[in-house]
C-alpha cells in the first residue's frame, strides 16, 4: 500500500521536518527520522509504532551510513527521502569568518550530499524511489545583503540536484527540488538563524535586512508548514514530479523577479557577450 511507504527525513525535530514527520504518521506512513538530538524527537512525536528516531549528524559519513543501516534493519526499505536539515547563517561575505562558512556549507550542502551517497544505493536496488532535496527561495534569487553565504549553500543544492535528477532517472528514481518561501516555523528565531560573530558597523544595509528577518518577518510568515507536508505527500504521489518546486505564497514573485533580471540582463549586453565569436 502507498501508506505502508518509507519515509526518511533528516533535521526533523523542529520546522519544517517536525511538520512532515507529524503528518506522515498521521497518514499512516513509517517514518524515520533523524536530529543531533533524538530525545527532541521522542519528546515532539512520543511512542509509535511507525516511526524510527534517530541520532545523526549529517556533517559525519560514517554516522550517515550507520544510520540509513539502521533504518534499512528497521523498515527494510527506504521509498521517500527527505533532504531537510540545514541552517540559515546570517552575515555580509567579507564579515563572515572561514569557520562560520564551512560550518554552514558542511551542514547544508556536504551533509545533503553524504545523505544521498548512502541512500542512493538502496534505492537503485530497489529501481524506484523518490528524493526530495529542501532548498530555498533564496536557492533562486540571491539579492539579500547578509543572506549570501546562506544563499550560495542553496545555490549549490540546486546545482547538484539538477545533476542528480539526470544521474537517477535511469533507475526510475525521481528527484524534486524544493524553493520553499516564508512559513512559519523557528528557521528565523535566535537557536536556528546564526549571526555573524563578528559583525561590520559600516554594512548598514546588511543590519537592515537581518533585523528584518529576525524582529519582522520571524512570526508572521505567510505559509503554514503542516500545508507543506501534505504539498510533499501529494508530489511523491505523482506519476512525473517535477525536478523544481516553488513552494508557498510568496515563492512565484521571487522567481519571476529573477526571471526578469536575467532576461533583462541577457537582452542588454547581447551584442557585447556575442562579440567572442571566433571569425571565419
Amino acid at each position: 500500500m502507498d501508506t505502508k511507504k518509507v519515509w526518511f527525513i533528516t533535521g526533523a525535530s523542529k520546522g519544517l521536518g517536525l511538520s512532515f514527520v507529524r503528518e506522515l504518521l498521521s497518514e499512516g506512513y513509517l517514518v524515520a527520522a533523524t536530529s543531533r538530538n533524538k530525545q527532541a524527537l521522542v519528546d515532539s512525536i512520543g511512542d509509535h509504532e511507525n516511526f524510527l528516531p534517530l541520532t545523526m549528524d549529517v556533517t559525519g559519513d560514517e554516522d550517515v551510513k550507520q544510520t540509513v543501516g539502521k533504518v534499512i534493519e528497521r523498515f527494510g526499505r527506504i521509498d521517500v527521502m527527505v533532504n531537510n536539515a540545514g541552517y540559515s547563517q546570517i552575515g555580509t561575505v567579507e564579515e563572515l569568518s572561514d569557520e562560520e562558512v564551512r560550518r554552514n556549507f558542511d551542514v547544508n550542502v556536504f551533509g545533503a550530499l553524504n545523505v544521498i551517497r548512502h541512500v542512493a544505493p538502496h534505492l537503485r536496488q530497489q529501481q524506484s524511489g523518490h528524493i526530495f532535496n529542501i532548498a530555498s527561495i533564496g536557492g533562486i534569487a540571491g539579492d539579500f545583503p547578509a543572506f549570501g553565504i546562506y544563499c550560495s549553500t542553496k545555490f549549490a543544492m540546486a546545482g547538484f540536484t539538477e545533476a542528480l535528477a539526470e544521474e537517477m532517472k535511469p533507475f526510475g528514481i525521481h528527484t524534486t527540488l524544493i524553493y520553499p518561501a516564508y512559513f512559519r516555523t523557528n528557521f528565523l528565531e535566535k537557536d536556528s538563524a546564526m549571526l555573524p560573530a563578528n559583525p561590520i558597523a559600516a554594512y548598514a544595509n546588511a543590519r537592515e535586512v537581518e533585523a528584518a528577518h529576525v524582529n519582522d518577518i520571524n512570526g508572521n510568515q505567510p505559509n503554514d508548514p503542516e500545508k507543506a507536508a501534505k504539498v510533499l505527500i501529494e508530489l511523491s504521489k505523482q506519476e512525473n514530479p517535477p525536478v523544481h518546486f516553488f513552494m508557498g505564497v510568496g515563492a512565484e514573485e521571487f522567481v519571476r523577479g529573477k526571471i526578469k533580471v536575467v532576461e533583462q540582463a541577457l537582452e542588454e549586453n547581447r551584442e557585447l557577450a556575442i562579440s567572442t565569436a571566433i571569425s571565419e
